[in-house]
């Protein structure tokens, strides 16, 4: 498979990815958990169809200790017993934030109170952003039909 367009190699483009490559940096200086991140990153990408940010983020996660149980149960993590309540409260909040076009109001108040129950502000701030960040990046993949596979840990960080 070969990607469409190689947008690194379009300035601006180029430009605007390097800023959503430093807003992921800026994230994870945050207070919210890394295995937090990593497992919002990984259901977003999931649902997506992003296997560019299935692929980088499976490896990160893994690399950073998560276990294969949890990271295989991601996609069916209402299910799954492995996640704790405020990991499952970020996984419903980034479905819920991925799928805005799927329900007419968003997020719902339910949905937002939960989390706000696991996450102080910064941290619930700093959910939103990467929430927001991945599916920038799972757009833009999808798009241009980004390979996957090759990703070795540390490669965009």
């Amino acid at each position: 498979m070969e990607a469409r367009l190689n947008v690194m190699a379009a300035p601006a483009a180029a430009k605007a990815i390097k800023h959503l490559i430093a807003a992921s940096k800026a994230l994870a200086e945050s207070t919210l958990p890394a295995a937090t991140r990593e497992l919002v990153n990984l259901r977003a990408s999931q649902i997506n169809g992003c296997a560019g940010c299935i692929d980088m983020h499976t490896k990160e996660a893994a690399a950073a200790g998560e276990t294969a149980v949890r990271l295989h149960l991601v996609a069916a993590w209402r299910e799954a017993t492995v996640f704790t309540d405020a990991e499952r409260a970020a996984l419903e909040l980034a479905e819920q934030g991925t799928r805005i076009a799927d329900a007419a109001g968003g997020v719902t108040d339910e949905v937002w109170a939960n989390a706000a129950k696991h996450y102080d502000e910064e941290q619930l701030a700093a959910l939103v952003a990467q929430i927001a960040v991945i599916n920038a990046f799972n757009r833009g993949n999808v798009i241009t039909q980004q390979p996957a596979g090759d990703y070795e840990v540390g490669q965009v960080h």
